[in-house]
């Protein structure tokens, strides 16, 4: 019988925080999205307290500070950058590993020496103590029944953040425990759904027909409910799936009006965007790009557009792709309207050793190669941090830049914000 893992960072991005601030240790904790609009992670304290998840800051704020919650600005290059250290130490000891989410991951632990029980808490304990981030691990016989698994040894102090599945004495005990909608596979309308049919619970969903299941929630929710059975239906990849499009955007710091400014972050987003389309070792042949106004500024002239712009050749070379951005943005620009937020997307992606030629293309031998330039300068920005070499295109004091007041040090990635650590 297979044995999966699901092991998931507990409040990733408060972890983060406390990870360099041992102080924050059972202090309440929240983290805001782009321009400290929303809040979008809370530590267990903060949820105790009443911090609303998705709520605004400005609306938050009094209860915020009453009850002495830390409040952070998102430090993507902070949590990006301690997600790999995770994965890694993950990867060291797994025979098999799923990267799932940036704080998710799924592990093969079928014939593990000394039992997955056993093999999970070592895994768990040498994560925090390698890493700082605290983890929970569940294990199933399915990857349905590994997130439950995960589910229950969170929400349960006397598993002490491991639970296995498989040599569970009441199973049964633990599907009727999950409520419907906690289930990985069925989202919140069939949840609706299911709850008005009288199915609360993942036991209750277990033990309904496969015919019926099949015809109202199609092949996904028959999955589903087979990996509840603990048949598996959903393989088990060693990589992450290539993504079929992408997108970078941001809203701006502060109301933007010049057509420099909407360029320079163009270049940026794009910049962005071709760094995760090389990661996937893949190629686009269609650009996008996009911008709008503020909708919820009533009385003030409003405006939205965006522009396609077909490549010749399918390319992942940053330059050409913020060229043909650029060009995008200067015909959707309009002057005398002040902007909120702008964006592009890449699309028409392809595997970069197995894309459509084209005859407009120059023969092999005549062709131009790109990318060693743009493996030297992705690797460049991964040891050395983000934008240690950047493009011109996309400025230098960037003054649109999102609002981020409460932003904690990029202690892993930027020289100049390194922890120090001061003896008396």
């Amino acid at each position: 019988m297979p044995q999966y893992a699901l092991i998931d960072c507990n409040n990733f991005y408060a972890s983060c925080e406390r990870a360099f601030r041992p102080g924050l240790k059972g202090r309440p904790i929240v983290v805001l999205s782009n321009n400290d609009g929303c809040i979008i992670a809370r530590s267990n304290e903060a949820k105790a307290v009443g911090a609303p998840m998705g709520g605004p800051y400005f609306k938050c704020r009094g209860l915020l500070e009453r009850n002495g919650v830390e409040v952070f600005s998102s430090n993507y290059a902070l949590y990006g950058d301690m997600s790999a250290r995770v994965m890694r130490v993950l990867a060291r000891f797994c025979p098999g590993l799923e990267i799932y989410s940036i704080d998710e991951a799924f592990a093969d632990l079928t014939g593990v020496p000394g039992g997955a029980d056993a093999f999970g808490r070592r895994l768990k304990a040498t994560v925090e103590a390698w890493t700082g981030i605290p983890v929970s691990v569940g294990i199933g016989p399915t990857k349905t029944l590994a997130k439950l698994a995960n589910h229950f040894a969170k929400k349960q102090p006397r598993c002490r953040g491991v639970f296995d599945f498989t040599t569970s004495p009441d199973p049964d005990r633990v599907l009727r425990w999950a409520e419907i909608g906690d289930v990985w596979g069925i989202g919140p309308r069939h949840a609706k759904r299911l709850r008005k049919m009288g199915v609360a619970n993942a036991l209750e969903f277990r033990e309904l027909k496969r015919d019926w299941v099949k015809k109202k929630m199609t092949i996904t929710g028959l999955h589903t409910l087979l990996e509840l059975r603990g048949w598996p239906c959903h393989d088990f990849a060693t990589g992450p799936v290539g993504k079929k499009t992408i997108v970078s955007s941001r809203s701006f710091g502060r109301p933007v009006t010049e057509l420099d400014d909407l360029l320079e972050a163009t270049a940026q987003y794009m910049t962005r965007a071709a760094e995760k389309l090389r990661r996937q070792n893949s190629v686009a042949s269609h650009v996008m790009v996009f911008l709008h106004t503020n909708k919820f500024k009533l009385g003030h002239p409003q405006y939205s557009n965006a522009e396609s712009v077909p490549l010749p050749v399918a390319t992942g070379h940053t330059p050409t792709l913020i060229k043909a951005a650029q060009s995008g943005m200067k015909r959707i620009y309009r002057e005398d309207y002040a902007f909120k937020k702008c964006g592009v997307m890449l699309s028409g992606l392809e595997p970069v050793n197995g894309r459509w030629l084209s005859l407009l293309d120059l023969p092999p031998d005549d062709r131009p190669d790109d990318r060693p330039l743009m493996q030297a300068v992705d690797t460049l920005n991964k040891r050395w941090g983000r934008d240690t070499v950047a493009f011109a295109a996309s400025g230098i004091k960037r003054n649109w830049k999102m609002k981020r007041e409460m932003r904690s040090p990029r202690y892993t990635t930027v020289w100049e914000e390194l922890l120090t650590v001061r003896a008396e």
